[in-house]
């Protein structure tokens, strides 16, 4: 039998009667889900990949695989492959997603991580486990359940697979930087998506809308999404031209037992977050940081008391059941010290409970610059929300005042237009956004995209099926990519003033990389002296259509200029020809 053969098999599973090995418990706020649909799905993923390929396309690996454990049975695993390792019993307590559970893992290096365990509904258990290394790994389970203390187990982990390459960590050599675990440097260009969980939390069988969003982000060199656990709806007035369609506010699903209304905060919705596995697992394939926020305080969310144990539960479950992810980073609330939660303690002790149950040790930042300007040795990055006109020299500062720390601008206060007016904040135009962009880099910074049509409660998946005057304008940022990667900006010099307008990158060598802002008709360029004699060689890059001009060479004077071409700001490549840095 061919894959697709075998597929189509599968998938005449998707009618097996209720009680079948792969279902799940109801809840009183989603439908039935079973997990044999995702089975299915997977297959057909397969039969599609071998279409794909043979056409030439390329698309990664599943990042996810479900093993049941068997006691002497070896699991075959690959490092940075998220395997989940289920565990069933015969009977339930009465509160099962507080029964205390969890495995130690180890290998022959001394390498231990203590990983809490989730109920996964039914009769289930599991521990998620991202292998970060090859080699044999043994398990040991701890429990307060007796059918699920004491078990034991081992995987055989194989070399990561193609274009796996772990999870983000803080570059030790350059702590301003984030990479892999793997060595290769993670430059972040991060989009706004606070409803991702929605898109397709009420389908049980597909996420074909999540994919279309996340897809055109992956094509468009976004790699990071920063996006809610949950949010409710937004507090303020509704686009009278707004549909039910592509509103996902006032959403019918909920992270609790009940609904957002009348709350069961007592009890969780394990359906609610297998459907969000999914999201996290899709934006994984794609090559896409989750930063995920377990809170947020202005969407109208009906949450448990602070501190509760309705809270810490919530709160634990989620850290459990995400750490293992590689592709995860943690931000504890959206806004959180507004809106009323200014007790910058909760937050402390929030930091603390999540690094104490994340065995991944997964990054932490808070979206709060207030809290991450105070407290920042409690964070590994700070997330800023600046909106000043003068952005660069901002960043500047806030780059100067917080050293040792990657800087994420996670809310310039540009939100590019969309087709409904959502939240406009000051600039809609997507060239000031991306003028706002730019700075954040050319400050040695991060930044984050906001679209209306999918940063908040409305979201249009398929960007396609717009008319092209009202599709967002994600081709420039695909662009900035381009020019991020081909230079390494992320490891060039910032700040120092190189020219007598705009901004400098520079390597301390030969290569520059001027912002040459839209007013300059010239920009002069401040070179040092000893350079004089020497051949220049420059580049003009468009960063609206992502072409580069033909390279221009001219000796270096006293005071060398070059026009600038085009009406908006430009990027101009400057590379200094000499014997010491020639190639």
């Amino acid at each position: 039998m061919n894959p697709c053969e075998l597929t189509m098999t599968s998938l005449h599973r998707l009618t097996a009667p209720a009680d079948s090995e792969y279902d799940v418990r109801p809840s009183a706020s989603l439908p039935l889900f079973r997990l044999n649909d995702s089975l299915a799905m997977m297959k057909l993923a397969r039969c599609c990949l071998i279409v794909a390929l043979s056409f030439g396309f390329v698309l990664q690996a599943a990042a996810a695989e479900t093993f049941d454990h068997q006691n002497g049975e070896t699991i075959s695993a690959r490092q940075w492959d998220v395997a989940d390792i289920r565990f069933r019993v015969e009977s339930l307590s009465d509160r099962p997603v507080d029964v205390e559970f969890g495995a130690t893992f180890s290998n022959e290096s001394g390498d231990r991580f203590d990983v809490p365990g989730f109920y996964n509904g039914n009769d289930e258990y599991r521990v998620r486990f991202t292998p970060p290394s090859t080699g044999r790994w043994t398990y040991v389970t701890r429990a307060s359940q007796a059918a699920l203390d004491g078990k034991s187990g081992e995987l055989k982990v194989t070399a990561a697979g193609d274009g796996r390459k772990g999870g983000i960590v803080i570059d030790s050599r350059s702590p301003r930087q984030f990479r892999y675990e793997n060595g290769e440097t993670y430059y972040p260009i991060a989009f706004e998506s606070d409803w991702l969980f929605a898109l397709d939390a009420e389908n049980p069988n597909q996420i074909p809308k999540t994919r279309k969003l996340v897809d055109a982000l992956a094509a468009n060199g976004f790699n990071q999404v920063v996006m809610n656990v949950f949010a409710y709806d937004v507090n303020w007035k509704k686009d009278s031209r707004l549909t039910d369609e592509g509103d996902y506010g006032s959403p019918s699903v909920f992270p609790f037992g009940g609904n957002n209304d009348s709350p069961e905060h007592s009890q969780l919705n394990v359906e609610y977050f297998q459907r969000l596995d999914r999201v996290i697992e899709y934006l994984d394939q794609k090559g896409i940081v989750a930063h995920l926020m377990v809170y947020v305080w202005n969407k109208r969310v009906n949450w448990p008391a602070a501190n509760s144990a309705d809270d810490n539960r919530y709160f634990d479950y989620v850290v459990s059941r995400y750490q293992a992810y590689p592709n995860l980073i943690w931000d504890v609330s959206k806004e959180a010290l507004g809106y009323g939660h200014n007790d910058v303690n909760y937050i402390h002790q929030r930091i603390e409970r999540l690094r104490g149950l994340d065995a991944f040790k997964r990054l932490i930042t808070v979206h709060d610059y207030g809290y991450c300007r105070r407290f920042p040795q409690n964070i590994d990055f700070v997330s800023v929300q600046l909106w000043s006109s003068e952005l660069y020299g901002v960043m500047r500062n806030v780059w100067e005042a917080i050293p040792g720390k990657p800087i994420l601008n996670i809310e310039h206060g540009g939100y590019e237009r969309g087709p409904y007016v959502v939240f406009t904040g000051n600039y809609t135009s997507p060239e000031v956004c991306l003028e706002r962009a730019y700075q954040c880099v050319f400050a040695g910074t991060f930044p984050t995209h906001y679209w209306q049509g999918a940063a908040w409660n409305v979201v249009i998946a398929d960007i396609d099926a717009l008319p092209p005057e009202s599709r967002p304008r994600l081709d420039y940022y695909r662009h900035l990519r381009t020019l991020v990667d081909r230079y390494d900006l992320g490891n060039l010099i910032a700040g120092d003033k190189k020219s007598n307008a705009g901004f400098c990158l520079h390597d301390g060598k030969g290569l520059h990389v001027y912002y040459v802002p839209k007013e300059c008709e010239f920009v002069g360029l401040r070179l040092p002296s000893e350079t004089r004699g020497q051949t220049m060689t420059t580049t003009w890059f468009n960063p609206f259509d992502g072409t580069f001009g033909e390279p221009s060479k001219q000796e270096i004077v006293q005071w060398p200029a070059v026009a600038k071409p085009g009406d908006g700001f430009r990027i101009l490549i400057l590379k200094i020809e000499s014997d010491a840095n020639a190639k």
